[in-house]
């Protein structure tokens, strides 16, 4: 096995040789983590989950939360129960998202009840709809185009 550091960072080779042990290559695969097999870069930084919304509605377990909280407040282990989530992640995207502002918690006793907050989902709507009138047009033509070879087909 050889070690080098390439961006401050230790990388490792697989390629070490027959000298190496087996046992030490199969201690090592159980191991590596992506940071250390190069997956990650250092030069390009991922925006934070909480620095607005468009980032927090990124994950799609975020995305289901927020649609199942639509019609009404609920608590955690109607979530939890409801989506076949863990109540561990279910807890974290809860977090995330009340970071945010896209959720509001409201306490009673123990228990948490979480619902959508519809202003702060407004602006999400509104950039949506840009690409909602695209597409509206889009289907549009297809419609017509559709009836056109229709009515094409029924005159022959």
């Amino acid at each position: 096995m050889v070690t080098r550091s390439i961006w401050g960072l230790q990388t490792l080779s697989f390629f070490g040789g027959e000298d190496e042990p087996a046992r030490d290559r199969e201690k090592l695969s159980t191991h590596l983590t992506y940071s250390y097999i190069g997956m990650y870069f250092l030069s390009m930084a991922r925006a934070s989950t909480t620095s607005d919304a468009f980032n927090a509605i990124a994950e799609p377990r975020r995305r289901e939360i927020l649609a199942y909280l639509a019609m009404r407040e609920r608590p955690v282990g109607e979530i939890v129960e409801s989506l076949g989530i863990d109540q561990p992640s279910v807890s974290k995207h809860l977090r995330v998202l009340r970071d945010v502002g896209l959720v509001r918690v409201r306490c009673d006793g123990r228990h948490k009840f979480y619902q959508t907050n519809a202003e702060a989902i407004r602006p999400l709507h509104e950039w949506a709809g840009t690409f909602e009138r695209y597409w509206i047009h889009q289907l549009n033509r297809v419609k017509e185009r559709a009836e056109e070879r229709v009515s094409k087909a029924s005159k022959v």
